[in-house]
C-alpha cells in the first residue's frame, strides 16, 4: 500500500505541475488567424489576414434577415476599397446562419445573405466575375452555443480570400 501512496502522490504532482503551466496567451481575430494589426508581426499584403486585421472580414444580421445593417454596409465600403487595391484578389462570400431552423431555411438565408454582401460589393464597383458565394447554413457556426450572444455572432456573411 505504501508503495501505491507513493506513485499516486507523484502522479498528482504531475498533474499539479502541468495544470499550472501557463498557455501562451491569444489575441485571435474574429476568424481566429491573429489578432489587431501588428499583434503577431505584420500580415502579408492582400491576404486574409490582412483583409481579417486590417478590414472586417464578416457582417452580421439580424435574425431571420439578409439585409444589411449600415454597420455591415461600412464594412462592406472598406471591403470594396480593400478589393480594389489588390485587384488580382478574388474572393468567396460565405453565408452563414445560426442554429435556429432546419437545415433547408437556413442554407436558403446564407445563401441570400452571401448574395446580399456580394450585390452590395459589386455596386460599389468590384467585377461580380471577383467574387463567389456559398451557403453553409447553419453548418459551420463560429460560436458554439444556444443563447442569443452565440445566435448573433452565427448570423454572418464572411469574405474569404480564394486565391491564396
Amino acid at each position: 500500500m505504501n508503495l501505491l501512496t507513493k506513485s499516486l502522490a507523484v502522479v498528482s504532482a504531475v498533474f499539479l505541475l502541468t495544470a499550472c503551466e501557463t498557455a501562451p496567451s491569444s489575441t485571435s481575430g474574429a476568424n481566429g488567424k491573429g489578432g489587431a494589426a501588428g499583434a503577431g508581426g505584420p500580415v502579408s499584403p492582400g491576404t486574409q489576414e490582412d483583409l481579417a486585421q486590417n478590414v472586417g472580414d464578416r457582417v452580421f444580421f439580424d435574425t431571420d434577415s439578409s439585409q444589411l445593417s449600415s454597420e455591415s454596409q461600412g464594412v462592406l465600403q472598406r471591403q470594396a476599397a480593400w478589393l480594389k487595391q489588390y485587384g488580382n484578389v478574388h474572393v468567396t462570400v460565405e453565408g452563414h446562419c445560426d442554429e435556429r431552423g432546419t437545415r433547408e431555411f437556413n442554407l436558403a438565408l446564407g445563401e441570400r445573405r452571401a448574395a446580399a454582401a456580394k450585390k452590395y460589393l459589386v455596386g460599389l464597383g468590384i467585377p461580380s466575375s471577383r467574387i463567389s458565394t456559398i451557403s453553409y447554413g447553419k453548418e459551420r457556426p463560429a460560436v458554439i452555443g444556444s443563447d442569443e450572444s452565440a445566435w448573433s455572432q452565427n448570423r454572418r456573411a464572411v469574405t474569404v480570400v480564394a486565391n491564396q
